[in-house]
């Protein structure tokens, strides 16, 4: 009984300290986001001539790529002919007969049990529970 008293002071404090702490918190950030800091102003810098670049020398001129000679033609090959298909296809055999099931005897099944009626008449119950059963006259 003693440990489960102790949980509950120890549950019953952190749920305390929980709540305190969100309300710091949330007055806290309240705070920062009403007060607007002056935010200083950047100086000026003082404008600077940008060195000019030297000229570059003049490029060479782009070299040309001799083209190559023609090719060759490809050999003709001839292509070998498909067979051809036969014009009718063969006849199917004859199919076996199929093999005929063995029959079988004939078993009678016992007799399945009684099911129970189920009452169709339901009991009645009275309305106010605190109320005396009824007396038997």
């Amino acid at each position: 009984m003693a440990a489960t008293s102790h949980h509950l002071c120890l549950l019953l404090s952190l749920v305390i300290a929980f709540s305190l702490s969100g309300v710091q918190v949330t007055m806290a950030a309240r705070n920062l986001l009403q007060t607007q800091p002056a935010i200083p102003s950047l100086p000026t810098l003082p404008p600077t001539a940008l060195p000019t670049l030297p000229k570059p020398a003049a490029l060479p001129p782009i070299p040309t790529i001799p083209k190559p000679a023609a090719l060759p033609p490809l050999p003709a090959t001839a292509l070998p002919t498909l067979p051809t298909a036969p014009q009718t296809l063969p006849k199917p055999a004859a199919l076996p007969p199929l093999p005929s099931m063995p029959t079988l005897p004939k078993v009678t099944l016992p007799p399945l049990p009684a099911i129970p009626s189920i009452p169709t008449v339901i009991p009645s119950m009275p309305t106010n529970p605190f109320a005396p059963p009824p007396s038997k006259k």
